[in-house]
């Protein structure tokens, strides 16, 4: 897999948010021109990426913010809603992880639970009501 692609309201809040998860920013970039119309069966694109690389270099995020189409608000989704859902990270301190990233606009939809002697977990909503799951290996 190369990346996941996800829209987002506010580029900066949004790169923000990631950092302090831990990611870095490989790099930001202006997209339009006929070829981005025809990938994505949009007309007159104007957007821009930010693409963010995990910890461990294995996997990328990538952040975009359409200026041109307007982008679709959407209800943020649920855990439960049909679909790409959450996005999940291996984090090595969950506790401190979610103080970090409070900050910055997330909101926990559970509590972090513990599943068996082998994880703590938990869900919390990020910028553009993102889900982001967290998982901390404990055993």
């Amino acid at each position: 897999m190369d990346n996941t692609a996800i829209v987002v309201e506010d580029l900066d809040a949004a790169v923000a948010f990631f950092t302090a998860l831990g990611l870095s920013i490989d790099g930001r970039a202006e997209i339009s021109g006929p070829w981005a119309d025809e990938t994505v069966g949009l007309e007159g694109i104007r957007s821009e990426i930010a693409v963010l690389r995990t910890p461990d270099g294995h996997g990328r995020i990538e952040l975009t913010h359409y200026r041109e189409p307007e982008a679709v608000p959407a209800a943020p989704p649920a855990p439960n809603t049909i679909g790409l859902h959450r996005v999940m990270f291996a984090v090595d301190d969950l506790e401190a992880t979610v103080e970090r990233l409070l900050p910055h606009g997330a909101e926990l939809l559970g509590e972090i639970a513990q599943y068996e002697d082998a994880y703590l977990l938990c869900y919390l909503r990020g910028p553009s009501g993102i889900i982001v799951a967290l998982a901390q290996e404990i055993g």
